[in-house]
């Protein structure tokens, strides 16, 4: 028999791309799309931690807005139906009015559901501080 599907990991960074894109967009009916229910995000900038419905608002209402979004690297790890991303970008943009600029690490954890699809369940930002 010939496999024909793309790997899991494949699949998570396919997902992963799509996530950037609508982020880079200001989309956020297509960010919606690629979210878990229960997602939770962790900001790269003030540790707050922001819900799905908190994230989508602040698209929406234009609060959050990103000018850019470099992926740098990653390394994607499968366990089953979650997929780990460990990965570096370099973004800019504004949240509430104010412009921020800012180079980080990043882990997305993705789950897969009933129907096969991989959602962004969690991310966490952390900041790279110059030496």
């Amino acid at each position: 028999m010939h496999e024909t599907s793309t790997s899991p990991a494949s699949a998570v960074e396919e997902t992963d791309d799509r996530f950037f894109a609508a982020l880079r967009g200001n989309d956020a009916d297509q960010v919606d799309e690629h979210l878990d229910d229960g997602f939770l995000v962790v900001d790269v900038n003030s540790g707050a931690v922001a819900d799905r419905a908190g994230l989508l608002a602040a698209l929406r209402e234009g609060a959050l807005a990103f000018d850019r979004i470099d992926l740098v690297e990653r390394a994607t790890r499968i366990y089953g139906d979650a997929g780990v991303v460990v990965g570096r970008t370099a973004m800019a943009g504004s949240f509430a009015g104010e412009p921020f600029s800012v180079a980080s690490r990043y882990t997305h954890v993705f789950v897969r559901g009933a129907d096969e699809r991989w959602r962004l369940a969690s991310g966490q930002g952390t900041p790279i501080l110059d030496a």
